[in-house]
């Protein structure tokens, strides 16, 4: 049952399940990493769907939009922090292509609604 109408939108629960999917990854860093990569990735990621959220709660067009563009810079800074994770073995490649794959679909979703 969804009572907010971000609720109802498909890229809002891809972004909810993404970061929840990037928070693993985050709390499985080793300790030299999660208060810089890891809370950075925390703080991105959940970026991602608040702002899809808050886009949605605003009056204007040109408001929601803007937010829109926001989630998907944050959607951005995800990948590029999971590069920076792999790039130190942090961070299985399969597990970055997962959530690369996936940021990549979210990324497009958010641009066909910034149009």
């Amino acid at each position: 049952m969804a009572f907010f109408k971000f609720e109802r939108l498909e890229v809002w629960k891809r972004s909810i399940d993404w970061a929840n999917d990037v928070f693993d990854i985050a709390q499985s860093l080793p300790k030299d990493y999660q208060y810089s990569i890891g809370e950075q990735l925390r703080r991105a990621a959940l970026s991602v769907p608040t702002n899809i959220a808050e886009g949605v709660g605003r009056d204007g067009e040109k408001e929601t939009k803007y937010f829109y563009r926001v989630a998907k810079g944050s959607t951005y800074e995800v990948v590029s922090l999971l590069v920076m994770a792999g790039k130190r073995g942090a961070l299985a490649p399969d597990a970055y292509r997962k959530l690369y794959t996936e940021a990549n679909e979210i990324a497009a979703m958010l641009t066909a609604l910034s149009r």
